[in-house]
């Protein structure tokens, strides 16, 4: 059978002398140059391939269909004789080819990994960087290492970093492919569409908007990118009068509506409405004409499911090239961005790999099965993020799929065995044996598809579940969501569950797959709720689960605290019964910063969540000390009730201290005495409250600390008072730079000396108060002032306090608290 020249043909030479002396090999081909269904067909010619089968991975199960058709059509044949495919729910093996989607492949190597019977694995469309993709090639690399020396690997792709596979791959030969077969004429928009001045229009009206343009100004069908079935239906919906058939391309289509696009139409122009699925690998006939949206739905870790959801963002230049690449597929076409060239410079080269931004529970759980516990063990094109593996075995050990050891056990491997994500693997596993197959099917389907009530509904999952069952009861849900997750669940289970049973289940089915995120209502704070994982969350008061003791929250809006938009109520019977090896009866004595005291409570706790709270009113005394210690310890000792005394004492010893004239000083600094449990924990025995420690004498628990010797050494070189002549006693003030005295005038008279403290002898700061305790002067040399500024003094306070007596000599005059003519 004659064949229709390709560029991929110019290479197929050098790629066959490739792998016929090395094992591996990177392809790079542009789109449209044939390398998905050429090369597998050279590769059957090579003498290394004996009578083993090439397996070609595809990351989309249409585009592994369609492969698996085309090869089979080059050699005028239908699947399942020399060409087959394998996908999830359909298989029909090839002698020589399969084609396989991701999931399948993993599953191939963990059944056996010394594949017998495959002679090479080509990891088609790599650019994509799924990390099903990235895991299979390095199981594969640790295969051929270890058991398959003459396994043969091939990755292929239209744009790749092709240095950094060829290094992972040990520096492998790299192939580069002629370029595309017709030539794209490209168009970008004049101005930004967001642009002021445009209108409040929305993406999908400036899509069709472009799409209408370049049907009447272009001829061939046209194939339109969009991030998914929400922005085709309601792009289908503006340009319902177009003279064209509107056909739309996804993955959640039935294969027979996926099959029928891919056929050449007749009669009128098509405009195609497709996902990213018609990126690659796929030719769809007619096309001649692009328009690109410009968004891209990529997996990524959802906080608020704790599953790999899809996000939307912004396409890379690779994929924006690949896309252009379907215009020039069959002739030379044109292509239209809805961005402009300017734009185009702030895109991202390539989009990041799957790896760095997905919940990696399902890779880690791969791994453990395969005996691997550091991931480093592998080569992996990215290395995925520590932060991601710790969280990722965390989980697989709360749900049993991992030991303490991090080894996987029985459940594990069973969990590993169903295509689903770990929770809700678990929660099938162990749902199998409660006789709730068919209830946690479908919660799984319904758990991994977008949820198919309006944003802002009813929190309850079991309305859901009633309405996808049918219930005239229940609220109205998407038809289309509706269908996927039947179908979806049909894939796991028979028959679809009865409503009522299947509502009835949905708390305990919720729980089994979030055990992190079992929720308990605080007291008194409805809808304030503290999820077993720690976290807290709320939800919307009008809520009819609002008032629940216990619920399970599967879906959380990220926040300060989490609100629950999907949730199951269940009751603690039921928690008890299915969790019972998890509830742990505590006592705890601990201090409460929000209430600030010591709260001594007997609780039966599931993780972070309380079944049961009561009172400790037994606790030992010396564990009240030990908490309240705590306390200080959290607030400081600023918030100690501190008498004047211990502050004065306190103050003494800092400033002498900071002297350095005497050692063997204690340090009562703040950051010294932070640390309650070489002075104050031992008489804090039975206490709750820091307010109850104004009862202590801490002065004299600060002295007990000390020997005799220091004592004395302190009360001599910095005494607490200072001694008038008049035989009265001043509180010196230590907590000032210089220590200082405030007194009268009058009861200095007489003094030549000026009053010191401390050896050597440091001066007092004096202050002078009037007879009305009025500050009058400060000084630092009392037979300084008599000689100098008292005069100046005198007058004024004559002139004030007449009845007071003001000498003309203080120095000889006799000391008078309170002095009259």
């Amino acid at each position: 059978m004659e064949r229709t020249p390709l560029p991929i043909d110019a290479v197929l030479p050098k790629l066959l002398i490739t792998l016929a002396e090395n094992p591996n090999a990177v392809l790079a081909a542009p789109p449209g140059a044939g390398k998905t269904t050429r090369v597998p067909l050279a590769l059957l010619e090579a003498p290394w391939r004996g009578s083993g089968k090439i397996v070609m991975l595809e990351p989309r199960r249409i585009a592994a269909r369609a492969a698996a058709e085309r090869l089979a059509s080059e050699l005028g044949e239908k699947p399942g004789q020399t060409v087959g495919y394998q996908i999830r729910g359909e298989s029909r093996q090839g002698k020589s080819i399969n084609v396989v989607t991701e999931g399948v492949l993993t599953r191939m190597i963990q059944s056996d990994p010394e594949l017998p019977g495959v002679a090479a694995i080509l990891f088609d469309e790599a650019h994509e960087r799924s990390i099903h993709s990235e895991l299979g090639l390095a199981l594969s690399l640790d295969i051929q290492g270890a058991l398959r020396p003459d396994l043969r690997l091939l990755v292929m792709s239209a744009t790749l970093d092709t240095n950094a596979f060829a290094k992972t791959m040990g520096e492998a030969t790299v192939i580069e492919s002629p370029g595309k077969i017709y030539p794209v004429e490209t168009h970008w928009l004049p101005r930004p569409w967001k642009k002021p001045g445009h209108g409040r229009r929305g993406f999908e009206a400036a899509v069709a908007d472009l799409t209408m343009a370049a049907l009447n100004d272009t001829e061939g069908d046209v194939l339109v990118f969009l991030p998914g079935v929400g922005e085709i239906n309601r792009t289908q919906a503006l340009i319902y009068k177009a003279a064209a058939d509107i056909q739309i391309l996804h993955g959640s289509l039935p294969f027979r509506d996926q099959a029928a696009v891919l056929k050449p139409a007749e009669g009128r122009r098509r405009i195609i409405l497709s996902t990213a699925i018609a990126e690659t690998s796929l030719t769809v006939p007619g096309v001649r004409v692009v328009v690109d949206g410009g968004l891209a739905r990529r997996a990524r870790t959802d906080p608020s499911s704790g599953l790999s959801r899809l996000v939307t963002g912004p396409v890379s230049r690779a994929q924006a090239d690949q896309r252009r690449g379907r215009a020039g597929r069959l002739g030379p076409g044109i292509c239209f961005r809805l961005w402009t060239k300017g734009e185009e410079g702030g895109l991202p080269a390539f989009a990041p790999p799957e790896i760095l931004e997905t919940e990696l529970s399902a890779l880690v759980l791969e791994l453990a099965l395969w005996g691997v516990q550091d991931p480093k063990d592998l080569a992996f094109l990215t290395p995925p993020p520590e932060a991601a593996i710790v969280a990722a075995k965390a989980l697989l050990t709360e749900l049993g799929a991992l030991g303490p050891d991090g080894q996987i056990t029985a459940h594990g491997r069973t969990m590993a065995t169903k295509p689903m994500h770990p929770r809700l693997a678990h929660m099938m596993s162990v749902a199998e044996s409660m006789d709730l197959k068919a209830e946690a099917a479908l919660m799984a389907a319904l758990l991994s598809e977008r949820d198919p009530f309006d944003h802002g509904a009813e929190a309850d999952l079991a309305l859901r579940l009633k309405a996808i069952l049918g219930d005239r009861n229940a609220p109205q849900a998407s038809k289309p969501a509706i269908e996927r997750i039947k179908t979806e669940a049909k894939r796991h289970a028979k028959a679809l569950p009865r409503p009522e049973r299947a509502a009835k289940a949905a708390g305990v089915l919720a729980s089994l797959a979030y055990p992190d995120r079992i929720a308990r209502r605080r007291d008194g704070e409805a809808p304030r709720f503290i999820l077993s994982g720690g976290r807290g969350a709320v939800m919307q008061t009008h809520d009819p689960l609002a008032g629940q003791a216990y619920l399970v929250a599967t879906d959380l809006e990220d926040g300060t605290e989490a609100r629950i938009r999907t949730a199951a109520p269940v009751t603690e019977t039921e928690l008890r019964r299915h969790h019972g090896t998890r509830i742990i009866a505590e006592d705890t004595v601990a201090w409460s910063p929000r209430h600030r005291r010591v709260e001594a409570r007997q609780r039966e706790m599931l993780g972070a969540a309380a079944l049961t709270d009561r009172a400790w009113k037994t606790a030992p005394p010396e564990l009240l000390g030990k908490a309240l210690a705590d306390g200080v310890r959290q607030e400081g000792p600023q918030a100690l009730p501190w008498p004047k005394s211990a502050l004065a004492l306190r103050a003494r010893v800092a400033w002498l201290r900071q002297r350095g004239d005497v050692s063997g000083l204690p340090d009562w600094s703040d950051a010294a005495l932070a640390e309650p449990n070489h002075w104050l924990t031992p008489h804090l025995t039975g206490l709750t409250r820091i307010e109850q420690i104004a009862d202590l004498d801490l002065t004299s628990i600060l002295k007990a600390g000390l020997d005799w010797e220091i004592v004395q050494t302190i009360d001599r070189d910095a005494p607490p008072t200072y001694t008038t002549p008049l035989g009265r006693r001043i509180a010196i003030d230590y907590a000032l730079e210089t220590p200082s005295i405030a007194l009268k005038v009058q009861e200095l008279y007489g003094v030549t000396v000026h009053p010191s403290v401390g050896m050597p002898p440091v001066p007092l700061a004096v202050e002078l108060l009037s007879p009305a305790n009025r500050p009058v002067q400060k000084t630092a040399d009392l037979p300084g002032f008599w000689q100098s500024s008292y005069k100046d003094v005198r007058k004024d306070m004559r002139a004030r306090y007449p009845k007071h007596h003001w000498p003309e000599y203080p120095m000889t005059a006799q000391p008078m608290e309170r002095t009259r003519k």
